[in-house]
């Protein structure tokens, strides 16, 4: 199929600006197909490995099409982990930026008093796991009504999950007339049959060649006693001397063993693991992305939903249980058109996983020789510059999109009546803006968030100062877009 650019699928100019100042460059072959089928309306079933810009490949063409003006849910996005919810979210909210679209998440384990109040706005899409969609069902706080879009991400995961029930009761919840997309590793005959029962019709897509993992990453496989591993951790990262790295283990105390070990030593490393708040989840995911530190070590968490720029070394310090978690660990590395490096740490009598993850991707992983004391010394002071320098800052994925935008915090909320209908007159009564300058308005209690494009919120701000909002004039201040 010939490769198509971005401007060639008619796209509005704002979706084009997100896109071009996202960085995204030509479609990938699964964003070619799946975005040309979605704007022709077909339901449409995808079987396409990580890394290949999947999320984009739905988020561009429901962000094109949907209605602003239309205050409930028009897109439910289902993902299987909190952390992959929350970088849709990031991805659909940075694509239709300028087109000011509303982006909901909704999962477990965060207050769901919060969440209901965010529904209640006016909300484009909703991006949550099965579980959490399912009580706000129960609870009646999420009206689908208006749905157009149902996206099941990483469906194979959600089957491995045991989320089958409620994906079927969710199924049954949504209007029939909709679309319908589904995205998979593989499909199983479990997803097959859900895809025969709820869209018979959608057509498959299937993405095998292009970008294949072993394109793009070289994978090596290491033998070490399980007595050895934490020594032979530290002289791999010494010989390496990666920009970054995610490290995974099986276990929470592995990885908080790993942790202090590396830590005591200076190395700049944090943890993720399920144990941690989701708060504190999400500042640790944050600070990864934008280089705060090198050296992220975590259970299987990090393997899915994490699209982190430039993640140079993978290392299994547990080889993983399942054949499906080997790549979706090592996609960490090599995203697109850039290249990774994976070594797998295997034990004596874990041979059996290792040929079956070798039969699962088709090919053999590379022997790793262990670091000589010769190569080690030699390497041992450029190792040390990195571990002490201070990296590079990667900014956010879509760092480049706050260019032109102000964020204005404003004293007020919905505990004084204020309504969105209120800001945006406000604003747009001002000498020299328009609508089209109003982006993304957040009500809250006690106070609102506005978004202003078009580099015009320092005009906004100075003329806010004094302009009555509600009958009063209040206060307002420039916080940091995100």
């Amino acid at each position: 199929m010939t490769q198509k650019s971005f401007t060639q699928f008619g796209l509005q100019a704002e979706i084009l600006q997100a896109i071009d100042l996202l960085h995204y460059k030509q479609p990938t072959q699964v964003q070619s197909m799946l975005i040309d089928a979605m704007l022709h309306g077909k339901d449409v079933a995808v079987q396409s490995q990580t890394g290949s810009g999947k999320t984009a490949a739905f988020a561009i063409p429901i962000c094109e099409m949907l209605d602003w003006n239309e205050n409930r849910p028009q897109a439910l996005i289902l993902a299987p982990t909190r952390e992959l919810a929350l970088q849709i979210k990031e991805d659909v909210f940075n694509i239709g930026r300028f087109k000011r679209v509303k982006v909901a998440v909704v999962f477990g384990k965060s207050p769901i008093t919060a969440q209901i109040k965010e529904l209640k706005q006016k909300t484009h899409v909703v991006v949550g796991t099965p579980g959490r969609v399912m009580d706000h069902l129960e609870k009646g706080t999420l009206d689908l009504s208006a749905l157009k879009w149902l996206v099941i991400d990483e469906a194979d995961v959600m089957l491995n999950l045991g989320f089958m029930p409620q994906m079927h009761q969710i199924l049954q919840s949504v209007p029939k007339k909709r679309q319908t997309v589904l995205l998979s590793a593989t499909i199983p005959e479990q997803l097959q049959n859900l895809l025969t029962t709820y869209s018979p019709k959608a057509h498959r897509i299937v993405i095998e060649d292009e970008d294949r993992v072993s394109d793009r990453i070289e994978q090596f496989k290491l033998e070490v006693s399980a007595a050895a591993k934490i020594r032979m951790l530290k002289d791999v990262l010494t010989v390496e001397n990666p920009d970054s790295c995610i490290i995974f283990a099986n276990q929470k105390a592995t990885v908080d063993l790993i942790r202090k070990e590396l830590a005591d030593l200076g190395y700049p490393i944090h943890k993720l693991h399920g144990g941690l708040e989701q708060d504190d989840r999400i500042v640790v995911i944050n600070d990864f992305k934008r280089g705060a530190f090198r050296y992220l070590v975590a259970t299987d968490v990090a393997a899915r939903g994490l699209d982190i720029e430039a993640v140079s070394l993978i290392v299994n310090y547990d080889i993983p249980l399942e054949t499906e978690l080997y790549v979706h660990r090592i996609g960490r590395t090599g995203r697109f058109d850039q290249l990774g490096k994976a070594i797998t740490f295997v034990t004596s009598n874990q041979h059996r996983h290792v040929l079956a993850i070798e039969a699962f991707i088709s090919q053999s992983l590379s022997p790793y020789a262990p670091p000589s004391p010769e190569i080690l010394n030699a390497s041992k002071s450029k190792f040390a510059r990195t571990v002490n320098s201070i990296q590079k800052s990667k900014g956010n994925k879509g760092s480049d999109l706050n260019g032109g935008i102000v964020r204005l915090q404003i004293k007020g909320g919905k505990l004084v009546k204020i309504r969105t209908i209120d800001i945006v007159g406000a604003i747009c009564g001002l000498e020299n803006i328009e609508a089209q300058d109003i982006g993304v308005i957040h009500v809250g209690d006690l106070l609102t968030t506005v978004d202003i494009l078009n580099a015009k919120g320092q005009h906004v701000f100075d003329l806010l100062q004094t302009i009555s909002i509600k009958g009063k004039v209040r206060k307002v201040t420039k916080i940091e877009a995100k």
